[in-house]
């Protein structure tokens, strides 16, 4: 199979305790400042409200989650005021973004 026709092994290289740091995060920034989740038919847009300290560390956050979860496309964005994540992903990639940031 050629290399463009692979599909990305969908995994997390994070360590177990960095993993749960990484988790602790993301639930306190959707818990204070997350407007809404949508599935969407290649992954998840997450909105956030646009208040200070909320882009740095959404940022900080997709910078990691690019490394450890690099079968996933991570994007932010602003859109009619808000702070927007978009996160994309193909074949099994799909079905796992949709069992993220269920809490």
């Amino acid at each position: 199979m050629a290399a463009s026709e692979k599909t990305p092994v969908v995994a997390c290289t994070l360590t177990s305790e960095d993993l749960g740091t990484q988790s602790e995060r993301w639930t306190r920034l959707r818990s204070e400042t997350g407007l809404e989740r949508v599935e969407t038919d290649d992954g998840l847009r997450l909105s956030f409200r646009d208040e200070p300290g909320v882009e740095d560390e959404l940022r900080a956050l997709v910078a990691v989650e690019n490394e450890c979860c690099a079968w996933a496309s991570w994007d932010v964005r602003r859109e009619a005021g808000e702070l927007v994540l978009n996160v994309r992903s193909t074949g099994e990639g799909v079905a796992t973004l949709h069992a993220m940031f269920t809490g």
